[in-house]
């Protein structure tokens, strides 16, 4: 990767150590702001985004297909079609292959990264949710949330390779090539796994206490560091050799995606509440919140361009909702047709900052 530029250099520091000083949400001098809202349009709900730094993709799963945009263009260039339920969307760069994880039709989709056709499809467990691709043996990975299990396959012939056994209901999942593990939260538990890569077993089971219920997870592979995102408002910076937790900070309501970022050491937890959480790993033994951002009700999934240190969160407007009557419990506010967006933040200067 090129050098950043100068300017891009300082914001960085800035967040990373100045901003300690005054770090309120919203206020001109924090660093990540927002620069764009990319419009998407059409109708169904959406889970993870996906980014590929090096082919300039951005893949947003949405409904029925998965949207795909030009990051450096900041325009939609194409979709994939035929995922019916579509959760996630793992890349394979090298092989010139993209997966989906299909939750409605309980299959993995190989898709031709060039075509954006669907080659093949795969039978995985009962709901596949998160997907993974694990570089080291060319497998992906599909966490089935109603089956309690994993699909791994050989991401070139698409043969299933083993079945895992997990004691819950998986979310999102991590790899560390060095390690030969990938981890992944059992939500309904309030654990993370480790599983061997060559074994295909789960060799680790840790609480994660005092974090509950979580959700997204991000991995500094330099420190064997895991970011975990907990439903009780708190982000954890776990040891991913022993599973110890290190280090935690308080996050907005209603988490569901975490991010690190190697060439900034920053970490970020997008919360459904309309926040993100940004914190720095100052040491591995230390996490600093350093900006709270505003962003969108609902924007509670997030991708991680390394190369600009952009991030993109997917959202749409919504009807007005009424409280419900006594006894009654909330229900998911009603999106308005053709409001769905990416919103993109960075540190870049915009006219008139």
């Amino acid at each position: 990767m090129k050098t950043p530029p100068a300017s891009l250099q300082l914001a960085v520091a800035a967040l990373a150590f100045g901003c300690l000083l005054n770090p309120l949400p919203g206020r001109a001098e924090s660093p990540y702001h927002l620069l764009k809202e990319i419009p998407v349009g059409g109708d169904g709900g959406w889970d993870y985004l996906s980014v590929d730094p090096t082919g300039r993709r951005l893949y947003v799963t949405h409904g029925t297909k998965v949207i795909v945009l030009d990051i450096d263009q900041d325009a939609v260039v194409g979709e994939i079609t035929d995922t019916p339920g579509v959760h996630g969307f793992a890349l394979a760069p090298e092989l010139g292959r993209g997966f989906s994880s299909n939750g409605q039709e309980a299959k993995a989709g190989i898709v031709d990264l060039k075509t954006l056709k669907t080659l093949q499809k795969v039978p995985t467990g009962q709901g596949p949710d998160a997907i993974l691709y694990e570089r080291r043996r060319q497998e992906v990975y599909t966490f089935n949330g109603r089956a309690h299990s994993a699909t791994v396959m050989d991401a070139r012939s698409g043969a299933v390779v083993a079945t895992i056994a997990l004691p819950g209901q998986p979310e999102f999942a991590a790899t560390d090539p060095s390690e030969n593990r990938v981890y992944c939260n059992i939500e309904d538990q309030s654990v993370i796994v480790a599983i061997d890569i060559r074994g295909h077993q789960v060799v680790n089971t840790w609480p994660i206490a005092p974090g509950e219920e979580a959700s997204g997870m991000a991995i500094d592979v330099a420190h064997h560091r895991l970011f975990i995102g907990c439903h009780n408002r708190l982000m954890l910076m776990l040891d991913s050799t022993n599973g110890k937790v290190v280090a935690q900070v308080p996050i907005g309501a209603g988490v569901d995606a975490n991010a690190f970022d190697p060439g900034t050491q920053l970490a970020f937890s997008s919360n459904g509440d309309g926040t993100v959480t940004i914190a720095h790993e100052d040491s591995p033994e230390k996490l600093t919140v350093v900006q709270t951002l505003a962003t969108a009700s609902g924007a509670r999934t997030m991708a991680l361009d390394t190369k600009t240190h952009r991030i993109y969160l997917a959202s749409a407007r919504f009807e007005p909702q009424s409280e419900p009557a006594a006894g009654e419990p909330r229900r998911r506010p009603k999106m308005i047709p053709d409001t769905f967006k990416v919103l993109v933040y960075g540190m870049e200067t915009l006219p008139g900052r």
